[in-house]
Formats: C-alpha cells, sequence, structure tokens
C-alpha cells in the first residue's frame, strides 16, 4: 500500500516544520478529542514557578509522532522492515496517547474520576474514534498500544525506558521551562536506535547520549516536576476539588460548566466511565478553561474553605512547603492543623484542606521494566548498567523518596 500524501506542514518551536503527508493521521489530528489537548496544559500548574511552561499536550504529542517518525526512518535505514501500515499505526498510537489527561494533566487524575490511569482512558477513547472515523482501521494501533503486537520494538518507542515518548517531553519541557540542564540531544538518539532480536537496542557509539538522558530526566525531576512550589500548587487544587467534590455530594449549589458539573455531582469511577457513554462525552468536553473558569467564580462562594482555596491559588498565594527525607511526626502535624483551624476560625476537619502531607518518590531508570540494551560491533548485547563506565546506573535504579508538608501560612 502506499502512503496517501497529503503535504500537511506544522511549525513547531523545538523540532522546525513537522511534515504530516499521510491523510488518515491528519484527520486524526482534526478530531475534536485531540484538539482538546490544546487546551490542556503539559505540564498543569507548572507555570507558577517557570512562566514559559504555557505549552499544551498537543504541542507535546505532535512533537513525539515527529520522533517516532525519525525513529521509524533511521531504523529502516539500518535494514529493518518496517511496513506503512506499521508506520501509520505507530504514529496514531503517540499522537492519541495522552487522549485521557485531565485538566491540568496529572494534577487531577484520579480525582475527577476514581481508580482509572490517563492511559487507560486514552485506550477507551482511541478504541471509540475506532468505531467512528476509523472504522476498524485503528485495529493496529491498538494493538501496539496494549502490546500485542509481534514487533516489541514499536511497543518500545511508544512506552519503554527510550520512548520518542520521554524523549519529546524532556527537550520540551526544558525549552519552555527554560530549565536548560534538561535538554537531551534527540536527534543523535534516535540515530542511534536500532534493533536485536526483535528489541529495541542502542548502538555503542550512543552510549554516552544515554547517559546525558538519564543526567537531564533525574535533573528535570527535581528541579521541574516535583519542584516544591509545584507540588504546593498541585496539592492546593487537590484539595480545592474535593472540597468542591464534597459540598456538591451534600447538595449545595456550584458554579460549573455542564462537563464540570458532571463529575462534581455525579460519583465516577473506572465502572461507571467505562459504561456510562454520558461520562465520555462529557470527559472529552472538560479541560483547563472549564477549571479555571470555576475556581473564579468559587472564589467569591460563601464556603470559607472553598473560597480561601480558590482565591489564594488564582493569586499564587500557594501552601508554603517543607520537604524532608524522613517523615513528618503526626503530632506535629496536628499541632499545625490546629493551629490553622483556630486562624482562620474553621473546624479542625475543614483544617485537613489548608494543609497536607504525602512522600514523593522517583527513579531514573527501571532495570526490570524494557531495560536499555547497548548493541556492540560483534552483535552482542550489555545492558546499559554494565556498560556504562561513567554513571553508577545502581544509583539510578534507587527509589529516591521524599516527604513533603504543605499547608496555608499559619
Amino acid at each position: 500500500m502506499k502512503m496517501s500524501y497529503y503535504n500537511k506542514i506544522i511549525n513547531d518551536p523545538v523540532f522546525g516544520f513537522i511534515d504530516i503527508k499521510d491523510e488518515f493521521i491528519y484527520s486524526i489530528i482534526q478530531h475534536p478529542y485531540f484538539q482538546r489537548l490544546m487546551r490542556i496544559k503539559q505540564l498543569g500548574l507548572t507555570y507558577l514557578v517557570y512562566p514559559g511552561a504555557q505549552h499544551s499536550r498537543m504541542n507535546h504529542s505532535l512533537g513525539a509522532m515527529h520522533l517516532m517518525s525519525e525513529a521509524i526512518n533511521h531504523l529502516r535505514i539500518k535494514g529493518h522492515s518496517i511496513t506503512f501500515l506499521e508506520e501509520q499505526a505507530a504514529l496514531a498510537c503517540i499522537l492519541m496517547h495522552d487522549l485521557g489527561h485531565t485538566p491540568f494533566s496529572h494534577s487531577l487524575e484520579n480525582i475527577l474520576i476514581k481508580n482509572l490511569r490517563h492511559d487507560e482512558i486514552s485506550l477507551l477513547l482511541i478504541e471509540k474514534i475506532n468505531k467512528t472515523i476509523g472504522k476498524g482501521q485503528l485495529d493496529l494501533t491498538i494493538s501496539l498500544f496494549k502490546n500485542k503486537y509481534p514487533k516489541q520494538f514499536l511497543h518500545q518507542l511508544i512506552n519503554g525506558q527510550l520512548d520518542v515518548d520521554r524523549l519529546d517531553y524532556l527537550r520540551r519541557d526544558s525549552f519552555f521551562s527554560g530549565v536548560t540542564e534538561g535538554n537531551i540531544g534527540s536527534a543523535r538518539i534516535i540515530k542511534m536506535l536500532n534493533v536485536k532480536n526483535n528489541r529495541l537496542v542502542v548502538d555503542a557509539k550512543g552510549i554516552y547520549s544515554i547517559e546525558k538522558f538519564f543526567m537531564a530526566r533525574r535533573l528535570m525531576f527535581w528541579q521541574v516536576y516535583l519542584h516544591k512550589t509545584v507540588i504546593a500548587a498541585e496539592k492546593m487544587l487537590i484539595n480545592l476539588f474535593n472540597r468542591a467534590k464534597e459540598l456538591a455530594q451534600q447538595g449545595v449549589k456550584l458554579f460549573a460548566p455542564p462537563a464540570l458539573h458532571y463529575f462534581l455531582y455525579q460519583k465516577i469511577d473506572k465502572s461507571i466511565f467505562k459504561n456510562d457513554l454520558m461520562a465520555t462525552e462529557h470527559f472529552v468536553n472538560l479541560d483547563d478553561n472549564d477549571i479555571l473558569s470555576a475556581i473564579k467564580v468559587w472564589a467569591q462562594h460563601n464556603d470559607k474553605v472553598l473560597s480561601l482555596l480558590s482565591n489564594n491559588l488564582i493569586h499564587r498565594k500557594l501552601f508554603q512547603t517543607i520537604i524532608k527525607s524522613i517523615p513528618f511526626n503526626s503530632i506535629d502535624i496536628e499541632k499545625k492543623q490546629k493551629q490553622i483551624a483556630k486562624k482562620y476560625n474553621i473546624s479542625f476537619q475543614e483544617a485537613s484542606y489548608l494543609i497536607e502531607y504525602n512522600k514523593i518518590s522517583t527513579n531514573t531508570y527501571n532495570e526490570t521494566n524494557n531495560n536499555i540494551s547497548i548493541l556492540y560491533k560483534d552483535g552482542t548485547i550489555q545492558n546499559i548498567s554494565k556498560a556504562s563506565d561513567i554513571l553508577n546506573f545502581q544509583f539510578f535504579s534507587k527509589k529516591i523518596e521524599k516527604y513533603y508538608l504543605c499547608s496555608l501560612s499559619n
């Protein structure tokens, strides 16, 4: 089958011109489910710390699709067979991998819909598109998404330790946040990709680029994604919505656009979402704009906790955050919550919305999950943790845990 050349061009600030040469791929980009991603910020509330971080999930998805196209081209040059249909499926899959994100990306995940991850929602939406414009054309895409296709390296490009998703978001988030430590050589890494035994590997001469990739990823997590002020903003948003949902469940009247109103006043979990057509329709109409418009109105609500949290978030008066390497003392937390209750003249239970404590953790490399293998000229392969003579991959594989306490100033 020959590719249908559609010859559309998108100008991307990170990669330059992105060519769309397949009419079917372009129809996915034009689909309302995908266009919704333009109204969801890639980094949630991170712009409250890094004002330039205003880019959208659509920007990221288009960039990841571009890198997928580049990766497939380079693998073909190295003699690996990838058919047009396989390429189309891989492009469609990475293009739609984030369809299931809630407003402000990860911030409200599992808050509006209980026990349902964004990737599970993405799959449900892909399956729905497949029944409409796809008419079965996305069957291979769904197989790749579920990792049920024989060519495992294609799934690894979509979801792996060195996938095009990570290659795009590290470089893109670095670009828009201005945190230059996250800037990686994505073009170099892609040129070094290869396939051995149906698995994705990296040519030995690309090992230094991979080492830089891991360093950049670690720095981005602690400087951007898990920055203590970003955590403070996200916890404030989560507590704000938990309070709004509590009030809604009690029958208190709250302003909300129709899509948001549905999720506030209904208890939606995985089972309901999968079986209730109305839940899906409301979800695809929900974006950052709905959340912000509601919060601006809630700032005038007569519920003291809801208005306080809404006002403070809108005006960037965020939780103060303390981060430690050991857990906080429960007695100290209770004491602080009582002080907050007294200061704002609210109950101890209501004060729980103005304080939040838990732990954050991350590890840069997981050897048990699609480990990265280095391919040498003699055909042998070796795990990156053994091949690298610069980085300590036991350190990168170790889960780092930190404990945080966020609260309104008392």
